[in-house]
């Protein structure tokens, strides 16, 4: 992969299943969404690959990688460590500190190509849901905590064809009981 961080950085060629496979609990996808004139940020760790759970952390230091770091580590530890594999990012400079999240996580942290939208297809469909409550231009500074998680609510209770019409919230209860 391109060198874009003094870190090395992990290609998401490099993990040891297909990028669009979504057969795998605990690969999760990362994205930011950046609110009206980049002065705000709602981060989600996003789209537990098999389940579709999102998890959505409100940023305070929008370009702060310290912030994101917080964030992500925030979200993603409470989850049993079956659920905590990958992450795969977009190569973006918000991931300056991917190796301490990663460290910090236990989970890997993936890059995917530049301009390589397919190699998400689970976190670029989270982004248009997320986009129905937060439309481009939105100032999501507004947003609560709370009003987050109202959020989330309604996506992981939300029926999904792909899931054969269970919601996410129903699968990702069941995986929480799986082990290793």
């Amino acid at each position: 992969p391109r060198k874009r961080f003094a870190q090395p950085m992990l290609s998401i060629h490099e993990r040891d299943f297909d990028p669009t496979d979504r057969s795998t609990p605990g690969n999760w996808g990362g994205d930011l969404i950046i609110g009206k004139g980049q002065r705000s940020a709602k981060e989600h760790c996003g789209k537990e690959i098999p389940v579709g759970e999102t998890v959505t952390p409100r940023l305070e230091g929008l370009h702060q990688p310290a912030s994101r770091h917080h964030a992500i580590a925030a979200s993603m530890n409470p989850l049993p460590p079956h659920l905590r594999i990958s992450l795969p990012w977009d190569q973006g400079t918000e991931m300056a500190q991917h190796q301490e999240i990663s460290r910090d996580t236990n989970m890997k942290v993936y890059f995917c190509d530049p301009a390589s939208p397919r190699q998400r297809p689970s976190n670029e469909n989270t982004n248009g849901l997320l986009r129905q409550y937060f439309p481009k231009g939105t100032d999501l500074s507004i947003y609560s905590p709370a009003a987050l998680a109202r959020v989330e609510n309604e996506l992981h209770n939300r029926p999904r064809l792909v899931l054969g019409d269970a919601t996410p919230e129903q699968l990702f209860t069941q995986m929480l009981t799986l082990t290793n």
